[in-house]
Protein backbone atom coordinates (compact mmCIF):
# COMPACT_ATOMS: atom_id res chain seq x y z
CA UNK A 1 0.00 0.00 0.00
CA UNK A 2 1.02 3.44 -0.48
CA UNK A 3 2.15 5.56 2.54
CA UNK A 4 0.35 8.53 2.82
CA UNK A 5 0.21 11.66 5.04
CA UNK A 6 -2.27 13.97 5.51
CA UNK A 7 0.28 16.73 4.99
CA UNK A 8 1.41 16.55 1.73
CA UNK A 9 1.61 19.16 -1.18
CA UNK A 10 -1.53 19.59 -3.54
CA UNK A 11 0.03 18.24 -6.59
CA UNK A 12 1.83 15.06 -4.69
CA UNK A 13 -2.12 14.21 -2.96
CA UNK A 14 -3.77 14.74 -6.25
CA UNK A 15 -1.07 11.54 -7.49
CA UNK A 16 -1.90 9.40 -3.84
CA UNK A 17 -5.13 9.79 -4.87
CA UNK A 18 -4.85 8.49 -8.03
CA UNK A 19 -2.29 5.69 -7.75
CA UNK A 20 -5.34 4.97 -4.50
CA UNK A 21 -8.06 4.19 -6.99
CA UNK A 22 -5.85 2.12 -9.35
CA UNK A 23 -4.85 0.07 -6.17
CA UNK A 24 -8.99 -0.01 -5.03
CA UNK A 25 -9.92 -0.73 -8.97
CA UNK A 26 -7.72 -3.96 -8.67
CA UNK A 27 -9.18 -5.50 -5.57
CA UNK A 28 -13.51 -4.29 -6.68
CA UNK A 29 -15.71 -3.22 -9.63
CA UNK A 30 -14.21 0.40 -10.06
CA UNK A 31 -17.93 1.29 -10.54
CA UNK A 32 -18.78 0.39 -6.77
CA UNK A 33 -15.54 2.52 -5.53
CA UNK A 34 -16.71 5.76 -3.38
CA UNK A 35 -15.05 9.03 -2.61
CA UNK A 36 -15.63 7.95 1.29
CA UNK A 37 -13.76 4.23 0.07
CA UNK A 38 -10.94 6.02 -1.55
CA UNK A 39 -10.30 8.77 1.54
CA UNK A 40 -10.63 5.92 3.64
CA UNK A 41 -7.65 4.50 2.20
CA UNK A 42 -5.77 7.09 2.18
CA UNK A 43 -6.15 7.89 5.77
CA UNK A 44 -8.16 11.46 5.19
CA UNK A 45 -11.61 13.01 4.83
CA UNK A 46 -13.97 13.20 1.99
CA UNK A 47 -13.64 17.19 2.59
CA UNK A 48 -9.70 16.85 2.25
CA UNK A 49 -10.31 14.81 -0.90
CA UNK A 50 -12.61 17.34 -2.48
CA UNK A 51 -10.19 20.14 -1.51
CA UNK A 52 -8.22 18.87 -4.85
CA UNK A 53 -11.13 17.01 -6.68
CA UNK A 54 -14.37 19.14 -7.24
CA UNK A 55 -16.48 15.72 -8.11
CA UNK A 56 -15.17 11.88 -8.32
CA UNK A 57 -16.01 12.12 -12.09
CA UNK A 58 -12.87 14.99 -12.12
CA UNK A 59 -10.68 11.80 -10.07
CA UNK A 60 -11.89 9.80 -12.52
CA UNK A 61 -10.10 12.03 -15.46
CA UNK A 62 -7.32 12.29 -13.35
CA UNK A 63 -6.95 8.25 -13.73
CA UNK A 64 -7.37 7.94 -17.36
CA UNK A 65 -4.67 11.04 -17.45
CA UNK A 66 -2.25 9.19 -15.39
CA UNK A 67 -2.96 6.07 -17.08
CA UNK A 68 -2.70 7.85 -20.34
CA UNK A 69 0.24 9.21 -19.98
CA UNK A 70 2.32 5.94 -18.53
CA UNK A 71 1.68 3.61 -20.65
CA UNK A 72 2.21 5.44 -23.64
CA UNK A 73 5.42 7.01 -22.64
CA UNK A 74 6.27 2.97 -21.58
CA UNK A 75 5.14 2.06 -25.10
CA UNK A 76 7.02 5.18 -26.92
CA UNK A 77 10.63 3.97 -25.13
CA UNK A 78 10.18 0.66 -25.56
CA UNK A 79 9.79 0.93 -29.24
CA UNK A 80 12.63 4.05 -29.47
CA UNK A 81 14.96 0.95 -28.19
CA UNK A 82 13.66 -1.61 -31.12
CA UNK A 83 16.32 -2.23 -34.30
CA UNK A 84 13.09 -3.10 -36.55
CA UNK A 85 9.26 -2.61 -37.05
CA UNK A 86 8.57 -6.55 -35.62
CA UNK A 87 10.72 -6.06 -32.38
CA UNK A 88 9.07 -1.95 -32.21
CA UNK A 89 5.90 -4.40 -32.03
CA UNK A 90 6.72 -7.08 -29.90
CA UNK A 91 8.56 -4.24 -27.72
CA UNK A 92 5.06 -2.61 -27.33
CA UNK A 93 3.30 -5.98 -26.58
CA UNK A 94 5.77 -6.72 -23.65
CA UNK A 95 6.12 -3.10 -22.41
CA UNK A 96 2.19 -3.07 -22.25
CA UNK A 97 1.70 -6.34 -20.30
CA UNK A 98 4.44 -5.32 -17.80
CA UNK A 99 2.39 -2.05 -17.24
CA UNK A 100 -0.65 -4.05 -16.27
CA UNK A 101 1.04 -6.48 -14.66
CA UNK A 102 2.53 -3.89 -12.30
CA UNK A 103 -1.21 -2.18 -12.22
CA UNK A 104 -3.88 -4.55 -12.68
CA UNK A 105 -6.36 -1.99 -11.91
CA UNK A 106 -5.68 -0.11 -14.73
CA UNK A 107 -7.47 -2.15 -17.28
CA UNK A 108 -10.84 -2.77 -14.83
CA UNK A 109 -10.75 1.06 -14.74
CA UNK A 110 -10.32 1.28 -18.88
CA UNK A 111 -13.45 -1.82 -19.26
CA UNK A 112 -15.51 0.42 -16.75
CA UNK A 113 -15.15 3.52 -18.22
CA UNK A 114 -15.62 2.41 -22.13
CA UNK A 115 -18.71 0.58 -20.60
CA UNK A 116 -20.56 3.51 -19.39
CA UNK A 117 -23.42 4.80 -21.53
CA UNK A 118 -22.65 8.21 -20.99
CA UNK A 119 -19.99 9.89 -22.94
CA UNK A 120 -18.09 11.61 -20.09
CA UNK A 121 -15.02 13.09 -19.94
CA UNK A 122 -13.20 10.18 -18.74
CA UNK A 123 -15.09 7.63 -21.27
CA UNK A 124 -13.53 10.22 -24.20
CA UNK A 125 -9.66 10.25 -22.41
CA UNK A 126 -10.17 6.04 -22.15
CA UNK A 127 -10.97 6.23 -26.20
CA UNK A 128 -8.64 8.67 -27.09
CA UNK A 129 -5.94 6.46 -25.38
CA UNK A 130 -6.90 3.42 -27.39
CA UNK A 131 -7.03 5.62 -30.34
CA UNK A 132 -3.25 7.30 -30.58
CA UNK A 133 -1.77 3.77 -29.83
CA UNK A 134 -3.55 2.09 -32.27
CA UNK A 135 -2.42 5.36 -34.53
CA UNK A 136 1.29 4.04 -33.11
CA UNK A 137 0.82 0.57 -34.02
CA UNK A 138 -0.54 1.56 -37.59
CA UNK A 139 2.72 3.53 -38.12
CA UNK A 140 5.14 0.40 -36.93
CA UNK A 141 3.10 -2.17 -39.02
CA UNK A 142 3.23 0.13 -42.19
CA UNK A 143 6.90 0.87 -41.17
CA UNK A 144 7.03 -2.96 -41.02
CA UNK A 145 5.56 -3.01 -44.82
CA UNK A 146 8.18 -0.78 -46.11
CA UNK A 147 11.12 -2.66 -44.45
CA UNK A 148 9.31 -6.08 -46.49
CA UNK A 149 9.42 -7.00 -42.83
CA UNK A 150 5.42 -7.49 -42.36
CA UNK A 151 3.38 -8.83 -45.18
CA UNK A 152 2.30 -6.41 -47.63
CA UNK A 153 -1.34 -7.41 -48.36
CA UNK A 154 -2.02 -7.37 -44.69
CA UNK A 155 -5.23 -5.28 -43.70
CA UNK A 156 -3.26 -2.38 -41.33
CA UNK A 157 -6.56 -1.69 -39.28
CA UNK A 158 -7.18 -5.45 -38.76
CA UNK A 159 -3.63 -5.97 -37.56
CA UNK A 160 -3.84 -2.90 -35.05
CA UNK A 161 -7.48 -4.34 -33.75
CA UNK A 162 -5.88 -7.97 -33.53
CA UNK A 163 -3.31 -6.56 -31.43
CA UNK A 164 -5.16 -4.69 -28.95
CA UNK A 165 -7.82 -7.32 -28.96
CA UNK A 166 -5.14 -9.86 -28.03
CA UNK A 167 -3.64 -8.36 -25.16
CA UNK A 168 -7.46 -7.58 -24.06
CA UNK A 169 -7.92 -11.06 -24.12
CA UNK A 170 -5.26 -12.26 -21.79
CA UNK A 171 -6.38 -10.12 -19.15
CA UNK A 172 -9.79 -11.46 -19.50
CA UNK A 173 -8.47 -14.33 -18.87
CA UNK A 174 -6.23 -13.49 -16.03
CA UNK A 175 -9.29 -11.74 -14.33
CA UNK A 176 -11.60 -14.32 -15.04
CA UNK A 177 -9.14 -16.64 -13.22
CA UNK A 178 -8.16 -14.29 -10.27
CA UNK A 179 -4.67 -14.65 -11.31
CA UNK A 180 -2.65 -11.41 -13.34
CA UNK A 181 1.08 -13.13 -13.34
CA UNK A 182 -0.58 -15.51 -15.89
CA UNK A 183 -0.46 -12.62 -18.63
CA UNK A 184 2.87 -12.51 -18.29
CA UNK A 185 3.35 -15.90 -18.05
CA UNK A 186 1.06 -16.42 -21.41
CA UNK A 187 2.31 -13.01 -23.62
CA UNK A 188 5.72 -14.34 -25.36
CA UNK A 189 3.79 -17.70 -26.71
CA UNK A 190 0.67 -15.34 -27.66
CA UNK A 191 2.46 -12.94 -29.41
CA UNK A 192 4.69 -15.33 -31.43
CA UNK A 193 1.30 -16.40 -32.84
CA UNK A 194 0.40 -12.77 -33.72
CA UNK A 195 3.64 -12.46 -35.20
CA UNK A 196 4.01 -15.49 -37.04
CA UNK A 197 0.60 -13.92 -38.42
CA UNK A 198 1.72 -10.82 -39.80
CA UNK A 199 5.13 -11.22 -40.73
CA UNK A 200 6.11 -11.41 -44.74
CA UNK A 201 6.99 -14.73 -46.21
CA UNK A 202 10.45 -15.54 -46.78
Amino acid sequence: MISRSAYLPAEERREITVETVIELAAEQNPADITTGAIAKRMGVTQGALFRHFPSKDAILQAVMEWVSDRLLARIEKATSRAVSPLGALEAAFMAHIDFITEHPGVPRMLFGELQRAEQTVAKQMAQTLIRRYGERLGRLIADGKERREIADALDEKAAVILFIGTIQGLVMQALLAGDVKRIRANAPGVFALYKHSIEAMT
